[in-house]
C-alpha cells in the first residue's frame, strides 16, 4: 500500500514539473497536474493540501537537484576560479536548456511558501560558492573577503542575469561567459580567457 501511495505522489511529482516547464508557475493548476499524472484531482489532495503545498515540494526538489548537479561539477578541490567556473557554466547552462522551468525557479511570481523555499534555494548555491570563495582566500588565489557577502553577490548576479534571457527563452551566445567573467572578476579571480 506504501508502495502505491509512493508511487502516487511521484507522478504527481514528475507532472507538476513537466507542467511548470511547460507553462510556468501561473500555468499550473492541481487539476492540470492531476491530468498529467494519470489520477483524480482528489488523488492530488489526499497528497497535498494546496497548489502551494505541492509547488513548495517541487521546488525543494528541482532546487535540490540543480545544486547537486552544480556543486558536482565544481569538484571538491583544485584552483577556485576552476571551480566557479565550472559552478557557473553548469547552473547557467541548464536554466538556458530548460529556460520556463527555471524561470519559474528563479524569479516568477509565487505564492509565499514557494518564494520562502525559493529563497532556501539562493541560499543553497550561495552557501556552496562560498565554500569556493573561501578555500581561494585561504590558499591565496584571492584575495581577502567576506566569503558569504561575495557568493551572495555572485548567485544575485547569475540569477539576474538570467533573467532576460530566460524570459526571451533566446540566450545570446554570450551570456554564459559574460557571466563568469564578471563573477570571476567580482571575486579577484581571473578570466583566463582573457588573461
Amino acid at each position: 500500500m506504501q508502495a502505491k501511495l509512493d508511487a502516487s505522489r511521484e507522478a504527481i511529482r514528475r507532472a507538476a514539473i513537466a507542467l511548470l516547464a511547460e507553462s510556468g508557475y501561473a500555468g499550473c493548476s492541481i487539476s492540470a497536474v492531476a491530468a498529467g499524472a494519470g489520477v483524480a484531482t482528489g488523488t492530488v489532495y489526499k497528497h497535498f493540501s494546496s497548489k502551494s503545498d505541492l509547488f513548495t515540494e517541487v521546488f525543494r526538489y528541482c532546487a535540490g537537484h540543480e545544486v547537486a548537479i552544480a556543486t558536482e561539477a565544481a569538484g571538491e578541490s583544485g584552483p577556485a576560479a576552476e571551480r566557479i567556473t565550472a559552478y557557473v557554466e553548469t547552473f547557467a547552462n541548464r536554466a538556458l536548456k530548460s529556460p520556463r522551468l527555471a524561470y519559474a525557479l528563479l524569479t516568477e511570481p509565487v505564492e509565499e511558501a514557494v518564494e520562502a523555499e525559493r529563497l532556501i534555494y539562493r541560499r543553497a548555491h550561495r552557501d556552496v560558492i562560498a565554500d569556493i570563495i573561501a578555500d581561494g582566500v585561504r590558499t591565496g588565489a584571492l584575495p581577502p573577503q567576506n566569503p558569504t557577502y561575495a557568493a551572495s553577490a555572485a548567485v544575485g548576479a547569475l540569477s539576474e542575469g538570467l533573467v532576460g534571457p530566460l524570459a526571451a527563452g533566446t540566450p545570446d551566445v554570450d551570456t554564459v561567459p559574460s557571466l563568469v567573467q564578471f563573477i570571476l572578476r567580482a571575486i579577484g579571480g581571473f578570466d583566463a580567457s582573457n588573461a
